[in-house]
């Protein structure tokens, strides 16, 4: 498995719930928007295109709710509930090109989700962009579920994003062979 050019470079961001040690004593959770519920949080998301379902407005989206092709700023955060999206018509830091789900009842543990997560987001890097990860300038990194949001949210889905270390871009960087 080839891994990113330096883990200064790497991130691995992890869902979760960042209220969930407070919520969980209140009461049993289901998902983000309870939390977000309880501590006060707007439950409204930037709109989509009802035809596309891309987003038509920048603002904060819940992380459970991104989808291939949604673009977004960085966070720096190790833990994220939401994340500022944008249209990707607009100067962006991030794309997510690829979700995979995982199986499972039991979480596998932080080392195990990694791995997989790593060799998903590399498998479709090379279909995504048109050129091999080890020949291109752009990096990856996932949004991958935390133990809590896996046990709590029942949250599976890895989510793989690109971006470009050199900075913003425009549009999507679908075929861009860079």
């Amino acid at each position: 498995m080839a891994a990113p050019a330096s883990t200064a470079t790497r991130r691995t961001l992890m869902r979760a719930l960042t209220c969930l040690a407070a919520a969980a004593v209140v009461i049993p959770l289901s998902g983000c928007g309870v939390v977000r519920d309880l501590v006060g949080g707007s439950a409204s998301q930037p709109a989509r295109d009802e035809t596309t379902q891309e987003f038509i407005e920048q603002g904060d989206a819940d992380v459970f709710a991104l989808m291939v092709g949604d673009c977004m700023n960085e966070v720096s955060e190790e833990l994220v509930s939401e994340v500022p999206v944008v249209p990707c018509d607009q100067p962006h830091d991030e794309e997510v090109y690829f979700d995979l789900t995982l199986d499972g009842d039991e979480f596998p543990g932080e080392e195990a989700v990694q791995t997989r997560a790593d060799e998903a987001c590399l498998a479709q890097f090379e279909p995504f962009v048109g050129l091999a990860y080890d020949s291109s300038t752009l990096g990856f990194y996932a949004y991958r579920p935390s133990q809590e949001s896996w046990e709590r949210a029942e949250d599976r889905v890895v989510s793989c994003v690109i971006y470009d270390p050199a900075g913003k871009v425009t549009g999507t960087l679908a075929g861009s062979a860079r």
